[in-house]
């Protein structure tokens, strides 16, 4: 007779949720899911049925994220080492036989009756960053900085090795900001976050070698990038000449990215889209094979969205994104704890770098790696990844001290 109110006592606590977060979470879900569906139906053949391999991805994705805050962090963090170990045996599976090759990158394995791959390098996501928030919070490892530095290196430095090998160099590379975030939130005195810093700039010049020669040049394009755009950027305000070689720089940079064709058409598509846009379901740059089909509702989802809706609408995503990370950051503030709070400022960090590389990609201001925009690309990995981690926000916030954050 009374069998409902366990789970009614368990449900509970949802209603203490960060409603503006899920909100715009479901905006931007049902924002990908639309214009998914507009690529497909533009483009038809095996694109036609994308949007409800999205809507499966995101059903799974918002059950992980209901269950993740339902779920007390503190208790998931104290097994977080588990998740971490099963994140570093699928990463290895996948080097194996096993894993499924796809452009030139064994990065898939195959899941009996699921119908796609799944990506282990995107749910490794989520569980190394609460363990690595995990140990920078464990009282035992910050008694000195040697003491959480050195795990928390470590802690990323397997994953990231293991996705290298795959080889998938903008996966791995997006493992950093958030550890180095957790390591600035923490507090960590400014000399052991340079040193772990140089550490890894070592470990990076005595692997380089090794690297194939795109690898090599996408490595190039991330350390030349920022010298180039501030040149571009304060170009105008100097002496003719140096415009001149401020030009010259940035398209020599541009020219070392790969895609470059991609990079090109991506920026006619979304310039061409005016103010307002050409309208839902009426882009051409997709539809006539100029931005290839294959990436239009992936990693260049924003591209379409540029062109159909216009500067209003691609704002209009960025204003979304930047309003789930002020809630992540918001949540961060008014934690119970260090744990809480390590575990909010991470997941503000990884999705702001997706999101900053993804929009830089469809704009030339960043190189194209491959990178999704959180919540809106196509693809069913990272839409679990990034829901679930959403949904670890949405624990530490649940559980927030009573009394305003």
């Amino acid at each position: 007779m009374h069998t409902g109110r366990p789970t009614l006592a368990a449900l509970r606590p949802l209603l203490r949720m960060d409603f503006a977060m899920l909100g715009l979470n479901l905006l931007l879900l049902g924002t990908g899911l639309l214009f998914i569906y507009g690529v497909g139906q533009e483009v038809g053949g095996h694109f036609a049925g994308q949007w409800q391999r999205q809507l499966l991805h995101a059903g799974i994705g918002l059950a992980a994220y209901v269950a993740l805050a339902a779920a007390d962090y503190r208790r998931l963090a104290e097994w977080s080492w588990l998740a971490y170990l099963g994140a570093l045996l699928l990463l290895v599976l996948v080097l194996s036989p096993l894993g499924v090759v796809h452009n030139a990158a064994r990065s898939w394995l195959p899941v009996p009756g699921l119908g796609v791959p799944l990506q282990p390098s995107e749910l490794a996501k989520p569980a190394v960053l609460l363990f690595v928030a995990w140990v920078a919070s464990h009282p035992w490892l910050r008694r000195s900085p040697v003491h959480c530095v050195v795990p928390c290196l470590a802690a990323i430095a397997l994953p990231m090795a293991l996705i290298l090998l795959q080889p998938d160099f903008g996966t791995a590379i997006v493992f950093v900001p958030f550890a180095l975030a957790i390591a600035f939130t923490a507090r960590l005195r400014w000399r052991w976050i340079v040193a772990a810093v140089l550490c890894a700039s070592l470990a990076g010049t005595l692997a380089y070698p090794r690297l194939k020669r795109y690898q090599q040049d996408r490595i190039k394009v991330f350390i030349e990038a920022p010298s180039s755009l501030a040149l571009a950027l304060a170009a105008p305000f100097m002496p003719e000449p140096v415009q001149e070689e401020a030009e010259r720089r940035h398209a020599a940079f541009f020219r070392q990215a790969s895609d470059s064709w991609n990079a090109q058409q991506s920026l006619l598509a979304v310039g061409s889209g005016g103010l307002w846009g050409k309208g839902y379901m009426r882009g051409t740059q997709h539809v006539l094979g100029f931005l290839p089909r294959n990436v239009a509702s992936s990693d260049f989802i924003f591209s379409v969205i540029g062109e159909e809706t216009g500067f209003v609408g691609a704002a209009g995503v960025v204003c979304a994104l930047i309003g789930i990370l002020v809630c992540a950051l918001r949540t961060a503030a008014g934690a119970a704890d260090d744990l809480g709070c390590y575990l909010a400022v991470g997941v503000a960090v990884l999705i702001f770098t997706h999101a900053f590389i993804n929009i830089g990609m469809t704009v030339k201001a960043a190189p194209i790696v491959g990178l999704p925009l959180p919540f809106v690309s196509h693809g069913g990995s990272f839409m679990i990844a990034v829901m679930a981690c959403c949904g670890l926000v949405q624990s530490v916030h649940i559980r927030r001290p009573r009394g305003p954050a």
